[in-house]
């Protein structure tokens, strides 16, 4: 019985004869579920793209751990924490960093920036060098040659890897007393920039200099740090790394996860991913009342055909599910459809790059197997509980005139 109530179900779907206003219906509620389950799941990869392109974004900003000190600025005992670092055979390469805000000078323009100091085996921890697009990086033969970000260079139009032009950085003193002479306010530097690179809006207005140069501005002595950046071998590894640093080091050293240093940032996106997902469901719900209204003008329009099914013994729970699977085989048929097109639509942007956030950046696109059980998954479940709460016909419907 079960099978004769899927095969009229599906002889309703498919069925070239009948109702010409039922096979519209039917129809349009396939075309419906179809779009909204297209516009669900490329909107979802979409969100998969801008997840790996901010990771992109903040993969020279953040290093996979990140070491501090808990009391003060500069890190206590450099030497115990150096020798636990190498002694790790998890950590592939770390490098000491000091950062902080300063002001720059150039031809009497001025701006405040961002000074970080930075050791020779920065680039091993952090690939900054890889993304300089004019100039070179600093040799580090001398403490003065900088590295630029690019919309702060072009604030001040300082030449590049110029041997005549040099801005100068200034360095707020610490201190307290009656300031006589100018040498009491701050420290400053003439700097050469060797290159310039995109700050990728998360390192904007950013310097990147040896770190013999934070050190003198500060008048910090040498081989000094703020924190320690550390490159792992397997960056999966990052929480366990952690624990065992800690375990070494003590209280005195605070260690975050690249997650961690982020964690403000990649709640906005989960929010803001969130927030679109609970958008298109609801958008797939609604649309799921153009399936509650194909099944009901189906049972208006079979309603002649169900009291002779009924009469010849047909059971009133298999007729239920023969508009149940009604119901099924148009949210099945919507599905797939939409999964194809979305996928198709997701290739097209990725081949093409057609579609652009603005005139450098393609809208970004990652499909992924599971935005494909998401969205399924999603569609399912409102059109299976559509499909049954409208299949819930009476008898009496069925037997009165």
């Amino acid at each position: 019985m079960k099978n004769i109530a899927f095969y009229i179900a599906s002889r309703y779907l498919l069925a070239k004869k009948g109702s010409t206003a039922v096979t519209f219906i039917t129809w349009l509620a396939v075309g419906a579920m179809t779009v909204a389950v297209t516009a669900m799941f490329v909107i979802i990869s979409v969100f998969s793209g801008l997840e790996d392109l901010n990771k992109d974004l903040i993969s020279n900003l953040h290093a996979d751990l990140t070491l501090k000190s808990t009391s003060g600025k500069t890190i206590k005992n450099l030497d115990k924490v150096n020798t636990a670092l190498s002694a790790n055979k998890e950590i592939k390469s770390f490098s000491r960093v000091i950062e902080e805000k300063v002001y720059i000078s150039f031809n009497g323009k001025g701006d405040i920036a961002y000074l970080r100091g930075v050791d020779s085996a920065y680039i091993k921890v952090n690939p900054i060098n890889k993304d300089i697009f004019y100039g070179t990086y600093p040799s580090f033969k001398y403490s003065n040659e900088v590295l630029m970000e690019n919309s702060l260079d072009n604030r001040l139009s300082i030449p590049v890897d110029s041997s005549n032009n040099y801005a100068t950085i200034f360095m707020p003193k610490p201190g307290t007393g009656i300031i006589n002479k100018e040498e009491d306010i701050y420290n400053k530097r003439d700097i050469s920039v060797t290159g310039v690179f995109p700050g990728k809006d998360q390192l904007d207005s950013y310097i990147i200099s040896p770190i013999e140069l934070t050190e003198e501005l500060l008048s910090l002595p040498k081989k000094s740090a703020y924190q320690i950046v550390i490159k792992l071998k397997n960056p999966e590894n990052a929480d366990a790394v952690k624990q065992n640093l800690l375990t070494s080091l003590g209280k005195t050293i605070e260690i975050k996860t690249k997650e961690e240093e982020n964690a403000a940032f990649w709640k906005m996106i989960n929010t803001e991913k969130l927030f679109i997902y609970l958008i298109f469901a609801l958008v797939i719900f609604i649309t799921t009342f153009n399936l509650a209204g194909a099944i009901i003008i189906l049972q208006l329009d079979k309603k002649e055909q169900a009291k002779s099914l009924i009469s010849l013994g047909f059971p009133l729970s298999h007729l239920r599910m023969t508009y149940f699977y009604t119901g099924i085989l148009i949210v099945i048929s919507g599905v797939i459809t939409g999964l194809i097109c979305g996928t198709a639509l997701c290739y097209f942007q990725l081949y093409t790059e057609f579609f652009r956030a603005n005139e450098v950046l393609p809208f970004p696109v990652k499909i992924v197997g599971k935005n494909y059980l998401i969205v399924a998954l999603t569609a399912s479940v409102f059109g299976i509980a559509i499909s049954w709460f409208f299949s819930k016909i009476s008898k009496e419907y069925i037997t009165k005139s």
